[in-house]
């Protein structure tokens, strides 16, 4: 199976000088990231949705493997909380449409406090354009029900598998024929243990197969997503499967290599 591994956005100021070389400008630092990882996820889009031109300069700026995951706007699932999708998805895909076909997924990440309500996610999933793959992370457990889990297996959604506190946070349901694993949250300052990384890949080997999945590391203090990103693809190897290109030790000298062993748990 192929894991397609990245973080939760790349621009972040602490990353300078240990994932980003200290003297390399801002502006190449997507230049960067992509050099080393084969995906992210922009989370900016749920802050603010960026114009169509934003969409077309990040697609120029990254090679023709690389995979976009793009947050929908928390206009449209923290706001307007799934009512009236047509307009705000309309918008949301036209103006990612700029990436082209590096536009992998669409993330819909829901309000903690929006209780079940299958109609509204139905409504909301029909907006998009056949052959879009949406991934939904629902964070209410009114969520988990067989009816849910099937209108996500009609329309070909994945359900966001996430992990908090080294915990997951949702059902392992496998509703698409393709994956999407959120990590939040690890023990050590952030980071993650390396026997927790273990489990989830080896989860993604049994659960997916041949199928391919995306991985997103939003532990980003620290550089500690980068440097589980990295720790993941090995756990990824050792379960079986393939993993995507990241970072190596001697391409982030600033990185606190090895992982720390954990701490009394």
């Amino acid at each position: 199976m192929n894991v397609i591994i990245g973080t939760s956005g790349w621009q972040y100021r602490d990353w300078r000088g240990a994932f980003y070389p200290q003297k390399l400008p801002q502006r190449l630092w997507l230049e960067h990231f992509a050099t080393h990882f084969a995906t992210v996820e922009s989370n900016a889009a749920f802050y603010r949705l960026p114009e169509h031109e934003t969409f077309v300069k990040w697609r120029e700026r990254t090679p023709p493997d690389f995979r976009w995951a793009v947050k929908a706007s928390r206009f449209l699932t923290h706001i307007k909380r799934l009512r009236e999708p047509e307009e705000p998805v309309a918008r949301l895909m036209g103006r990612a449409a700029g990436l082209e076909q590096r536009l992998d997924t669409i993330l819909l990440q829901l309000p903690p406090t929006l209780k079940a309500d299958p109609e509204l996610l139905r409504e909301c999933l029909a907006q998009f354009p056949a052959g879009t793959r949406v991934a939904v992370e629902p964070r209410h457990e009114s969520w988990w029900t067989d009816e849910v889990r099937a209108l996500l297996e009609r329309y070909g959604a994945a359900l966001c598998w996430a992990d908090r506190m080294e915990q997951p946070v949702t059902p392992l349901w496998r509703t698409a024929d393709w994956g999407y694993l959120r990590f939040h949250t690890g023990l050590e300052n952030w980071r993650y243990r390396p026997e927790t990384l273990q489990l989830w890949a080896d989860r993604l080997v049994a659960t997916y197969g041949d199928s391919d999945v995306l991985v997103y590391f939003n532990n980003d203090p620290g550089c500690a997503a980068v440097i589980d990103a990295v720790l993941f693809a090995d756990a990824v190897r050792r379960a079986g499967g393939t993993p995507t290109r990241v970072p190596t030790a001697d391409q982030a000298t600033g990185l606190a290599w090895p992982a720390p062993e954990p701490a009394g748990r």
